[in-house]
Order: C-alpha cells, then structure tokens, then sequence
C-alpha cells in the first residue's frame, strides 16, 4: 500500500522491504485527481489490524453485533493512533429487506430452506479465508445465535451457513434495515458495502425502500 500510494500520488518510489524492493521513477500517468484513492482494507488478526492501522484509509470489518463493531472501531481508532494516524471505517454486510419484518425473516428462512449442514459446510471449507479470523469471528456469532439464526435483533446469520465471508444479513422492513444502519453508524461506521441474494432484485428494494430515508454518497476526503 505504501508503494501503490506513492506512485498513485504521482512521486518516484524508493523502498526496500522484506517482500517489496523498487526503486522507480514518477509515473508518466496519473489518476485523475493526481491522487491516490482511499485504499479500503480489513482483516481481523493482529497482523492484519496493524497493517491497516499503518496505511489503510478505511478499515472494513465483517457483519458483527453493534457492540461488536464498536469495540472494533476502538480498538483500530487506538492502533491508528499509535501510527499517528486515523482511519474511516466500513462495513461490509448482506441486506435482506421487505415490506413488513415478518416476510423479511420469512425470505430470510427461504434463502437456506433447502440447504442441509454437510453441504454448507462443504461450501465453507474450499473458500481460501475457511480458517481465517474474520470467519472464526463470524462462526462464533452463528454458534451465538437463537434457533432462527438471529443474533440480535435485525442481524440474521444464517447467510454464513452456505458461504465463507462476510456470513449475516441485516433483516427486517425498511423502518428496522434503517434503524440497524444509523445504529452501526453511532458505532463509528462511515461507509457501507451491501449485497444481497439475488443481487440485483436486493439492490432494487433496498434502493426503494431504505436510501431514500438515508442521507447517503461517497465518502468525502481533504
């Protein structure tokens, strides 16, 4: 990130790492604004955290409990600092949206009706990140859930039964998805990484029913 953002930033390149070593002269082309863009990162082990405390813009994290997300905002706000740095924060997540909360968790149950544990677990396991710390936070919040896979209100984990990643949903009517957003924005989140299944009928409901409530853009920089 540290050579990516020099030459982004229009300068010549002299590091020598353990991995990287270039010395390189200004490149001939730039981006349009002359200067980098935020570079979005995530991972939850120590190493990980600290790569993006030291040259991250935005740290993305992974569906969590709102108390979740921000002991995490904290705990990378304090990483940053030591670097003298500070950071933005995103959160990347599944939204499953409807006119009422009832079908929410209805359409919600549908997505893995005909899915049986050996095959979502056989999905999970051939994923590159199956044993990294982000997807074993993200199986404890699943082993935390209630029957209906609910870990607490509005945030549904039954999406990381059938996929490796990002593994829960923000459910519920457009009143309880927007009210699930700004609580995640009180916990320090700036920006938003959404998706659902299928994608493109998600994004139509979600553009529908949720932005319209939701002052909403792209980040904006110095």
């Amino acid at each position: 990130m540290q050579v990516l953002r020099t030459l982004l930033d229009g300068r010549p390149v002299d590091f020598h790492g353990e991995f990287v070593d270039l010395a390189l002269d200004p490149p001939r082309s730039t981006t349009v604004s002359g200067r980098c863009p935020p570079f979005y990162f995530g991972g939850f082990s120590d190493a990980a955290k600290e790569t993006a405390a030291a040259a991250a813009d935005v740290f993305l994290t992974w569906p969590d409990t709102v108390a979740g997300v921000a002991d995490t905002v904290a705990d990378m706000r304090t990483r940053a600092e030591r670097h003298g740095r500070t950071l933005r924060f995103g959160l990347r997540s599944h939204v499953i949206v409807r006119p009422t909360s009832t079908e929410a968790r209805a359409a919600a149950a549908r997505l893995i009706s005909q899915l049986d544990d050996e095959t979502g677990k056989a999905i999970r396991q051939r994923s590159l990140d199956a044993a990294s710390a982000g997807v074993r936070r993200q199986t404890e919040l699943r082993d935390l859930s209630d029957a209906d896979g609910f870990v607490e209100d509005n945030l549904w984990t039954g999406i990381g039964r059938a996929r490796s990643g990002a593994g829960a949903a923000i459910v519920g009517s457009p009143d309880e998805v927007l009210a699930k957003l700004n609580a995640y924005r009180q916990a320090g989140i700036d920006a938003f990484i959404l998706s659902g299944y299928p994608h493109l009928p998600e994004c139509d409901r979600v553009g529908q029913m949720v932005l319209p409530n939701l002052d909403h853009g792209p980040l904006v920089w110095n």
